[in-house]
């Protein structure tokens, strides 16, 4: 008797090319990336959205994406009807993938009727691929680290 043993990856078969396409376009409807947010609010045209950082005034002052708006998730309800126009999406942010204030955050912002997205890497990851923040100092900006960060355009294929 032959026994096949399966490899990790393909105990659980791979989902039929039209599973994969409706789960991979809602998965895009939801989520954008650091790099995007970027390009968009770099754009001359505005982005086409708010992007709302979901954390504490402390963490706001450590350092925030540069035109975002600072709205902590636990006041959302209180304050969104008078910061947020419903018509405009909403991306959120927080410390980074360690962290779920930026889905917290979207829930909230979701529940009460926005439209919104979370922008994965948050807050880390705008650092580490090398784009410039605030402070109350003004704005900083460190080395893209090379790990996250795309130095060559073509390397990524995205």
């Amino acid at each position: 008797m032959t026994t096949t043993t399966v490899n990790p990856v393909l105990r659980v078969a791979p989902a039929s090319p039209a599973v994969a396409a409706a789960h991979f376009r809602a998965s895009l409807a939801l989520y954008t990336d650091v790099s995007d947010v970027a390009a968009a609010l770099a754009s001359g045209d505005g982005p086409g959205f708010v992007l709302a950082d979901s954390r504490s005034a402390e963490a706001w002052d450590q350092g925030h994406v540069p035109g975002a708006l600072h709205l902590p998730t636990a006041r959302i309800t209180e304050r969104a009807a008078d910061l947020l126009d419903p018509a405009v999406p909403v991306v959120t942010y927080c410390w980074g993938p360690g962290c779920d204030g930026a889905a917290r955050a979207a829930l909230a912002l979701a529940e009460l009727g926005y439209r919104v997205k979370e922008m994965l890497g948050g807050f880390e990851y705008w650092v580490r691929e090398g784009f410039a923040y605030g402070t109350p100092r003004g704005g900083e900006r460190r080395a893209a680290d090379p790990l996250t960060a795309v130095v060559d355009s073509d390397a990524c294929g995205c």
